[in-house]
C-alpha cells in the first residue's frame, strides 16, 4: 500500500521485513541487494531489521543457547560497505556491537543510520527483555539527529514497549522514529497462527500507539523466519502521526512503502492537539 503527495518535500519511506541470520557476510550481501533495489525505486529512507549483521539470539529463556550473535565494532568495514552503497538513501540497520567500556569488553544490541556521506547517528538498545541482559549490555540514552529526510531517532524492538523511549526522541526533535526489531512470537503462550499471537498484537499496538502519542512518522522493521527457538513476526509497517497504518507487510519478507510529506503530516496532526506542548511533567511520577 502506498500513500502519495504532490508536495515536492515528500519522501519515500520503506520498512523491511526480512530474515537475516548469523552469517555476517551473507547479511552484508543481502543488505546491499535491498539497498540497491531501494535506490532504483526511489526510496529516500530504508529501515532494515535489527540483526541485519549477524542476526539475533536463538533463545530468550536460555540466551546462551546458540551463543551470542557475531559482533562487529563501531567503525567496521561491513557498515562502511552499506554506507557506500546507500549513496543518497538514508539507511538504518541493526547489529550486535562489541566495544570496550570503562576498560571492559561489552556487547550491545545496536543500530546505526548511514548515507553515502557516512554515519549520521547511532543507538544502543536500552530496554532488555528477559534473558537478554545475561549476554548483552544496555545502552543509556535516546538522542535524535539530523538526516537528509529530517530529524530522526532510532529505537530497537523492546525499547518501544516503554513510552518514555519514543517520547524522549520526540522531545529531542525527532519527527520520524525508526524502530528496528528482531521481535519474535510469544515464547510462553504460542498461538497456532501468527495473527492470533499475543506478541503479534502487541507489536502492532505499540507501533500505532507510539506514533499517535508523539504525533510522529513511525517506521517499523522486523525480522522474519526462525532463529533457534524464536519465530519472528515480520509485520513491518509505516505509521502516520495519527496512528494510522500507511503501509505494512505480512509475516513474510517484503517492504512496506509509503510516500509522505513528513513535516506536513506532523504539523497537521499537531495543529489543534499538540501532545508535546500540552504535557504536564510537573504532575507525572517518574519513580514507583
Amino acid at each position: 500500500m502506498t500513500t502519495t503527495s504532490e508536495d515536492s518535500r515528500s519522501v519515500r519511506v520503506a520498512a523491511a521485513a526480512a530474515h537475516f541470520g548469523r552469517d555476517v557476510g551473507r547479511g552484508v550481501e543481502k543488505a546491499l541487494a535491498v539497498v540497491s533495489g531501494a535506490r532504483r525505486s526511489g526510496v529516500d529512507l530504508l529501515v532494515l531489521p535489527h540483526g541485519t549483521l549477524g542476526g539475533y539470539l536463538s533463545d530468550l529463556d536460555d540466551p546462551h543457547t546458540g551463543g551470542t550473535p557475531p559482533a562487529v565494532e563501531e567503525g567496521c568495514e561491513e557498515i562502511a560497505a552499506v554506507a557506500r552503497a546507500a549513496g543518497p538513501v538514508t539507511v538504518c540497520l541493526g547489529y550486535t556491537e562489541v566495544a570496550v567500556v570503562h576498560g571492559r569488553q561489552c556487547w550491545f544490541s545496536a543500530a546505526v543510520c548511514v548515507t553515502g556521506d557516512g554515519v549520521l547517528g547511532r543507538h544502543r538498545k536500552v530496554h532488555q527483555p528477559a534473558g537478554e541482559a545475561e549476554v548483552l549490555s544496555a545502552g543509556d540514552s535516546f538522542t535524535a539527529f539530523d538526516t537528509p529526510v529530517g530529524r530522526l531517532g532510532l529505537l530497537i524492538d523492546y525499547d518501544k514497549t516503554f513510552p518514555e523511549a519514543s517520547r524522549s526522541l520526540a522531545l529531542d526533535g525527532a519527527r520520524t522514529i525508526a524502530c528496528l526489531s528482531a521481535w519474535p512470537a510469544s515464547v510462553t503462550d504460542r498461538a497456532a497462527r501468527l495473527p492470533n499471537d499475543r506478541q503479534s498484537r502487541l507489536f502492532d499496538l505499540y507501533d500505532s500507539a507510539r506514533a499517535a502519542e508523539n504525533q510522529v512518522l513511525w517506521v517499523s522493521s522486523n525480522q522474519t523466519g526462525i532463529q533457534g527457538n524464536l519465530r519472528f513476526l515480520g509485520q513491518a509497517k509505516v505509521v502516520g502521526p495519527g496512528g494510522d497504518v500507511l503501509a505494512r507487510t505480512g509475516s513474510k519478507g517484503g517492504l512496506a512503502e509509503a510516500t509522505v510529506d513528513v513535516d506536513h503530516v506532523v504539523d497537521r496532526a499537531r495543529r489543534k492537539l499538540h501532545h508535546l506542548a500540552e504535557r504536564r511533567p510537573d504532575t507525572y511520577r517518574t519513580e514507583p
